[in-house]
């Protein structure tokens, strides 16, 4: 499945992605002699590949993960989604870095750079991922369509509400990078959900403000792992949270959203920025109030059995802090824009992990096949029973693709080094390398770990 030369260099460089580079050179070009304020907020409007990370993984793993961990833990776990987060920063800010340095397409640099399976492993690794999280997805979706028709009189099963969601989600991933203004318009959606979401939960969080125990919200954010609570080991959400935070297919998707944009050497000051402005803030503020709003509202009472709670469930319990109507639907909103951005995001990647291991461009059928492939997961409704457990372990199973290719970065990185591609300082990049390594093996250790416990159990 290794492209030949003839097919790479048909693949270099995209009408859309030469218009893209452009714009782009022409908005860096605009900012030379600006003031910091000036150049902080043309950043903050311009990003966009950040949101596409936050975008991805606010979905239904990590809404049922942190659902989950408010309920079981209260506030004791706020820490693992920055955690989580950071370390995809990390990684993500050095793939960018490579990335944006490097003309080549990512797949054939990593391939190149780190050896061909380095690069499999994180092509065929993004894909199943991919295919995987779209039941989940559905099933989110489509019981929460499903609830909100319920409040406002219809009814609607949610096998049946999932296919309109698939409609739009279809619509939106087809579009992305047939031209420069049309990734800007897609972005911006997934900026809207991502933006919408926050305000759903936020409102729930502030509705119960008078019940938050602000001082142990701060102690939250400080790692420490809680004692088990009801048979539930922490050990295992915290893997499941990390792993949520940030997945094999969103380090594929990364690099090739900003060649989308057209983003090359020059922007990798802006890229840096749009991670911490696009993806670890809004993931961190959507996360920590899903978890305040569970604590607050159906916390776990000791010596009480554990509930395997449902999205639908969710929605009445938080209908109850802010009417019946207006609570379940600002609920059900919330969860239907983390799943329909996500669903898309996942076709998006598909589509060009696809098309990268049979050596195609992003303009060809295999990359419309490969944004087709995750369809089945519309049927989640139907096949993806006890969400909030199978959530969990799936987590963890998909989290232990990213250790290895975090293996392929790393030689990726030092190759480059040798090479003298990479003009930073041999203290700084070495303090990169050890960092990475590490968060792999940190990575290796807790997924193998849980997952060991999980077979044990």
């Amino acid at each position: 499945m290794s492209p030949t030369p003839d097919q790479v260099s048909a693949r270099e460089v995209s009408p859309a992605e030469a218009a893209a580079r452009i714009d782009a050179e022409a908005f860096l070009d605009s900012l030379e002699g600006k003031s910091g304020s000036t150049r902080f907020f043309a950043y903050l409007l311009r990003g966009g590949p950040g949101y596409l990370q936050s975008a991805m993984t606010l979905g239904g793993g990590t809404a049922l993960s942190s659902i989950y961990a408010g309920r079981m833990f209260g506030y004791d776990l706020l820490w693992v989604a920055p955690v989580g987060m950071l370390i995809g920063v990390l990684m993500l800010g050095v793939l960018g870095s490579l990335s944006l340095r490097n003309p080549e397409r990512p797949y054939d640099a990593m391939g190149r750079s780190a050896g061909r399976p380095f690069a499999l492993a994180w092509a065929i690794g993004a894909l199943v991922a991919s295919i995987i999280w779209h039941f989940p997805q559905y099933a989110l979706a489509g019981a929460a369509v499903s609830d909100a028709a319920e409040v406002v009189g219809g009814s609607i099963s949610p096998a049946a509400a999932a296919w309109p969601v698939l409609g739009v989600a279809l619509i939106m991933s087809l579009l992305y990078g047939r031209t420069p203004r049309l990734v800007r318009i897609y972005e911006s959606c997934v900026k809207l959900l991502v933006i919408g979401v926050i305000v759903c939960f936020a409102l729930v969080v502030g509705a119960t403000a008078g019940e938050t125990d602000w001082g142990a919200v701060l102690r939250g954010f400080v790692p420490s792992l809680p004692e088990a609570r009801g048979g539930v080991d922490p050990w295992t959400m915290v893997a499941s949270g990390i792993a949520a935070a940030v997945g094999i297919n969103m380090v594929f998707l990364y690099p090739y959203s900003l060649r989308a944009r057209g983003w090359g050497e020059r922007s990798q000051g802006l890229a840096r920025f749009d991670l911490f402005a696009g993806m670890l803030i809004p993931y961190t503020l959507a996360t920590a109030l899903v978890v305040i709003a569970t604590a607050n509202t159906i916390p776990w009472v000791e010596g009480a059995a554990v509930q395997k709670m449902k999205p639908p469930e969710a929605a009445r319990a938080f209908g109850a802090i802010l009417g019946e109507r207006n609570g379940r639907l600002i609920f059900d909103l919330g969860l239907v824009g983390m799943a329909l951005s996500t669903i898309a995001l996942h076709m998006v990647c598909s589509g060009f992990a696809l098309a990268e291991l049979f050596g195609k461009s992003s303009r060809s059928w295999t990359y419309r096949i490969g944004t087709l492939l995750p369809i089945p997961g519309v049927l989640g409704p139907l096949v993806w029973n006890d969400l909030l457990w199978l959530v969990i372990p799936t987590n963890i199973v998909c989290g232990l693709f990213l250790p290895v290719t975090y293996v392929g970065l790393i030689l990726w990185a030092q190759k480059e080094r040798i090479a003298g591609h990479i003009q930073t300082g041999k203290a700084k990049h070495a303090a990169t390398v050890w960092l990475m390594g590490v968060f792999t093996a940190f990575l290796t250790f807790m997924f193998i770990r849980t997952l060991a416990r999980l077979i044990a159990t």
